[in-house]
């Protein structure tokens, strides 16, 4: 399976479970590794017959700065669904990163990670 990455996508969004995560809102990076076959595209030079990675960018995007969520296990779960929603996108590994997570000790970031695909696209393989 080939690989588009999108590293180090940026938005502000307010989730979190405590008060002030979601009133003062906190920048969230994500990471979005998409699992596409990309010799179509290759072979016909064609942004057709590939996932539109500016257009999936924007909809990551939108996501961390949309409707808030209380976990960032959710956030990283809708954005893997929004992803794969593309149809050239056959799986996805998506890292929400939270460096600036409410924690009390020293520490550099928090981050989780989902790798998911479609059942429709897996049993076809």
């Amino acid at each position: 399976m080939d690989r588009i990455e999108l590293l180090g996508l940026r938005g502000r969004g307010r989730h979190g479970v405590f008060p002030r995560e979601r009133a003062e809102g906190q920048t969230f990076i994500v990471d979005a590794a998409l699992g596409v076959d990309v010799r179509a595209a290759a072979v016909s030079d064609d942004l057709a017959a590939t996932a539109d990675y500016g257009a999936i960018a924007e909809k990551i995007v939108a996501l961390v700065e949309g409707e808030p969520v209380n976990l960032i296990e959710t956030l990283a779960e809708r954005i893997a669904a929004a992803c794969l929603a593309d149809p050239a996108v056959r799986e996805v590994q998506i890292t929400v990163h939270k460096p600036d997570a409410p924690i009390s000790v020293p520490f550099d970031d928090v981050t989780v990670t989902v790798r998911r695909r479609t059942e429709a696209r897996q049993e076809a393989r």
